[in-house]
């Protein structure tokens, strides 16, 4: 199954199952490579989806204190664009068989090697990619490798999107389109947007591609709420804050992805 049918067949399950697709968060490395991956293997264990998997960078502009916090630590441990991809591939080998969704910034791409990039994460198991500083106009390099390797370069829209851009992303949108449920970078919010909804629509008019929304995400009661307008919720500052501090950091994963699957699971209130 290539990365691709993956990601839809993902979406398809949830959907069969008449609720939205989870989609955790975590850094590679962090707190450090081996914690990391008991870390995910347990995310993958209690309720996940698809799982977005960071790359540590040291300007992550598009994310907040908790997400800035993990990818520093992750550095420091020398978490390396090779080495999350040897961490990926070991994830498959440990039998994690969700879509894997390597999320990172362009410039250690770059470096890298796009094509490279592209080839060995899908020899490792990634299944598509989320680049937030990457222009849309300016992907077509990416979008060619992920189209040769037949993964998802997934694209990302904000409430402030005109509908020219909406237009232009939805053509050409692969596996799922992230929709940015709000102005501003990633961390745990006490409200969700009151424009979310008219959001999602206004991108759902123009593409059958599933909508899966983040940013601000933080508790099974927002999870359940997105997952009633979209089609996958993505969590992941809340999940890295939900487990430090705690002894058991596999275990509290668990804990806390395991709500977020019920609260999804459960039928919404009016």
């Amino acid at each position: 199954m290539n990365g691709l049918t993956h990601v839809s067949s993902a979406f398809q399950a949830t959907r069969a199952a008449g609720r939205a697709a989870l989609m955790p968060y975590f850094t590679l490395g962090f707190p450090d490579p081996q914690s990391s991956l008991k870390i995910i293997e347990s995310i993958a264990g209690s309720g996940a989806d698809l799982i977005e998997l960071g790359i540590p960078f040291s300007d992550p502009l598009a994310d907040g204190p908790t997400i800035q916090h993990s990818t520093q630590i992750a550095l420091q441990q020398g978490t390396t664009v090779a080495r999350c991809l040897e961490l990926t591939a070991e994830l498959r080998s440990r039998g994690v068989s969700q879509p894997l969704i390597l999320m990172g910034y362009i410039n250690p791409i770059l470096a890298f090697g796009v094509e490279r990039f592209v080839a060995e994460a899908a020899g490792a198991g990634a299944d598509g990619f989320i680049v937030p500083d990457l222009p849309f106009e300016e992907a077509a390099v990416m979008e060619a490798a992920c189209q040769s390797h037949q993964r998802a370069l997934i694209f990302m829209l904000a409430p402030t999107s005109t509908p020219e851009r909406v237009a232009a992303v939805a053509k050409r949108a692969a596996g799922f389109v992230y929709l940015v449920s709000l102005i501003g970078i990633t961390g745990a919010r006490s409200a969700l947007p009151p424009d979310l909804a008219g959001f999602v629509e206004r991108v759902r008019d123009q593409t059958p591609v599933p909508l899966a929304v983040g940013f601000g995400v933080s508790t099974p009661a927002q999870a359940q709420a997105v997952g009633s307008l979209a089609d996958g919720v993505i969590v992941g500052s809340a999940l890295i804050d939900a487990i430090e501090g705690t002894e058991d950091w596999p275990h509290a994963a668990a804990d806390f992805v395991g709500e977020l699957r019920s609260a999804l699971e459960a039928p919404v209130r009016n």
